[in-house]
């Protein structure tokens, strides 16, 4: 009996300690996104979003978003506090201006990551996508 309450007690530990990891802020690795069918960019950071309103975009953000962003943004980019609420990213130029600033450069405070650099890891391209999307979900 002792050596069952030990086996699931072990168990039990392991459990929590896989869940802490799976759930750990920045522990994600960032996943591709195919950017086929749209304009390449080049290396020059474009100022305003290029694919604004462009449905292929908005697909591919979509889909780019639940995979590299929601786990700390949320999905359907509706916060739990974590991270910004990016339903409220201001509309055009403005809002363009924040995403890059944010993306390519990430956040750090106080020397802790609060949202990681994604310039190199992600393309222009995939980002504006994800931009694009998050044009169709902004809030007033």
């Amino acid at each position: 009996m002792n050596t069952m309450k030990a086996k699931l007690g072990a168990a039990a530990l392991l459990l929590v300690a896989m869940i802490g990891t799976a759930f750990a802020h920045g522990d994600v690795t960032p996943q591709p996104v195919d950017t086929k069918g749209l304009p390449n960019l080049g290396k020059e950071w474009a100022k305003v979003n290029p694919y604004r309103g462009n449905k292929r975009a908005i697909e591919i953000g979509a889909s780019a978003f639940n995979q590299n962003c929601a786990r700390c943004h949320g999905l359907g980019a509706i916060s739990g506090g974590i991270a910004p609420d990016l339903r409220y990213l201001p509309e055009g130029a403005e809002g363009d201006e924040w995403f890059v600033e944010r993306v390519r450069g990430g956040a750090v405070r106080d020397g802790r990551v609060y949202m990681p650099k994604f310039e190199g890891v992600l393309s222009q391209e995939a980002l504006w996508t994800i931009r694009s999307w998050l044009d169709t979900v902004r809030e007033q």
